[in-house]
């Protein structure tokens, strides 16, 4: 007879197995295993050599057995039942499903026409029937009722499918994101209730349109809250269903509505430049290259240029136009392929330029809060939105790089190269910032935070920007020749636009393409507008995926583009 090993201290009854080194915990379950005329040997502890149970210990222990096996019985009778009822309900369901198949609905031409319209078109038409397209957002089955939450792109809609609607082969198989046609009478939602719109929709005929598919196929087996990163990217196109997403493209279309709006206001006038270049604007290392019936060409890193050439005959000017930087940055704030708001002034100084600036950001805020529908978008996206306070503040390079200093944010020391400086141990060395720094993004966004405000952070060095900045009359520091340009920075995200003041001298033009080692050749047409009257003029460039990041509370400007593109990233 086998001997079977107790040890009440250091045992395991779920993972023993009653041997010397894998004893048991407890004696009733050694009896309840093997059987109440076992042998077993019992300790207390791994110090205490093993020996038999007394009497009343095994007495105490048959009864504990004993408890085991009633316990072990009832469970294996409930099993039994719950099997037994699992079955009866699948042979129920079967049956149903059965009878479903001969079940035909036709609508029903005796009842008063049905107006066909869009879910956000719905109000006019309550009490009376109405046809409806859509996809089925939400699903639920409750005894012989079937509520949808049906989406159409203008809003969502809940519908109740009862009697024979609830009763075909279709309706018991009814998918997510399966496509329908409802119709049914359009009814205000009772006092003490809530459904989207204010109405609900009583279903008297529908049809699938197009099903979708269920199993390992179905829409939130291929996508839910926890889905890799990685994923969610490669099924964007399905991403785009979901509320959030949705959401913050609808507000963007607004808010690039708002903005037309208040560039209109102020004068402005929109173009459309090319994509299709043959000139960098802010430096070649970024430029994305291509060849154009033999010829090198690139995709345009801004328009800038552009609509500096159309201000002698259309006066101000902007567009909204898609720009492309060839950076290999994966931060949360940066795309290879992102949408571009800038704008083109004339006659026009540095300070008029930043004033200009804040108002068409106060200006489109104010029109977005005041809209109903991007004022309840914003609320939904970003509750604790508050629209910025004016005037935004000012904060030259150098004084940032003073307050930098003094409030210890420093940044990593680099060599001549551009490496990173790292000590014994491996850590990136840390050093001030000194004048002549390109401030780096971290440093810039950890300083926006803390001051949580709106700053222009204005006149950086020449050496730092590109080749069309206009510099500042004596304001030289240390070496450094500072520019009349600027940033705008927004807490929770930094950087959103970028402006200055355009050269306007022909002679210090051409100065600037040879400090940058451009050839002219190329820039003839937008060097005439030096030769060809010239004049003071400013522009600036404004990321439309940033702005809305800001503005809908966005932790990245991936989620406020369509289909973002970055690097490694072209799909879908």
């Amino acid at each position: 007879m086998s001997t079977y090993h107790v040890d009440e201290a250091a045992g395991a009854d779920a993972t023993g197995n009653g041997a010397a080194d894998a004893p048991y915990q407890t004696i009733a379950f050694a009896l309840f295993t093997h059987g109440q005329d076992a042998k077993v040997l019992v300790r207390k502890d791994a110090a205490t050599p093993y020996d038999e149970p007394t009497q009343s210990a095994l007495k105490k222990a048959k009864k504990g057995a004993d408890g085991l096996e009633k316990k072990k019985k009832k469970a294996e009778e409930l099993a039994t039942r719950e099997a037994q009822a699992k079955g009866e309900e699948r042979e129920r369901k079967e049956k149903l499903l059965e009878q479903s198949k001969s079940i035909k609905l036709e609508e029903d031409a005796s009842l008063p026409k049905a107006n066909k319209a869009k879910i956000g078109n719905l109000a006019p038409f309550r009490s009376q029937r109405v046809r409806v397209f859509g996809w089925v957002h939400r699903l639920r089955s409750q005894k012989d009722i079937i509520f949808i939450v049906l989406r159409d792109g203008t809003g969502y809609l809940q519908a109740v499918l009862s009697g024979l609607t609830a009763q075909t082969y279709d309706a018991l198989t009814l998918t997510l994101e399966s496509t329908v046609e409802l119709v049914g009478t359009l009814q205000a939602t009772p006092e003490g209730k809530t459904a989207p719109g204010g109405h609900e929709l009583s279903v008297d005929y529908w049809r699938i349109v197009g099903a979708a598919p269920g199993g390992d196929d179905a829409f939130t087996n291929r996508l839910n809250e926890k889905s890799d990163p990685s994923i969610l990217a490669d099924l964007r196109h399905l991403v785009l269903r979901g509320e959030n997403a949705s959401s913050v493209l609808r507000l963007r279309s607004l808010m690039l509505s708002s903005f037309r709006e208040s560039l209109g206001a102020h004068h402005l006038l929109e173009v459309t430049p090319p994509c299709l270049v043959q000139t960098q604007v802010e430096g070649g290392s970024t430029l994305f290259k291509l060849d154009y019936y033999g010829q090198p060409a690139y995709l345009t890193q801004s328009s800038q240029l552009y609509l500096e050439t159309v201000l002698p005959s259309l006066g101000d000017v902007f567009c909204v136009q898609e720009s492309f930087r060839a950076e290999n940055s994966h931060t949360r704030r940066h795309l290879s392929e992102y949408t571009h708001l800038e704008a083109e002034l004339a006659f026009i100084d540095f300070d008029g330029l930043m004033s200009h600036i804040e108002s068409i950001i106060c200006e489109t805020v104010d029109r977005l809060l005041q809209d109903e529908k991007s004022a309840a978008l914003i609320k939904q996206l970003n509750p604790t939105f508050e629209p910025p306070q004016r005037p935004f503040m000012r904060l030259s390079y150098v004084d940032a790089i003073k307050w930098l200093n003094e409030h210890g944010i420093q940044h990593e020391a680099e060599d001549a190269e551009g490496n990173t400086i790292k000590d014994e141990a491996g850590n990136a060395k840390m050093v001030d910032h000194v004048v002549g720094d390109d401030i780096a993004e971290a440093a810039e966004r950890q300083m926006t935070d803390i001051i949580n405000t709106p700053i222009f952070l204005y006149g950086f060095p020449a050496e730092l920007k590109s080749f069309y900045m206009k510099k500042m009359a004596g304001a030289e520091q240390g070496g450094h020749v500072f520019t009349e340009s600027c940033d705008l920075l927004m807490p929770g995200v930094g950087e959103i636009v970028g402006g200055s003041m355009r050269i306007s001298d022909m002679a210090e033009l051409m100065a600037g393409y040879k400090r940058e080692g451009i050839d002219p050749a190329p820039y003839y047409w937008f060097t005439d507008q030096r030769k060809y009257g010239t004049c003071e003029h400013g522009g600036y460039g404004l990321g439309v995926e940033r702005f809305l990041a800001w503005l809908a509370k966005r932790y990245t400007v991936r989620e406020c583009s369509l289909y973002p593109r970055w690097p490694s990233r072209a799909t879908p």
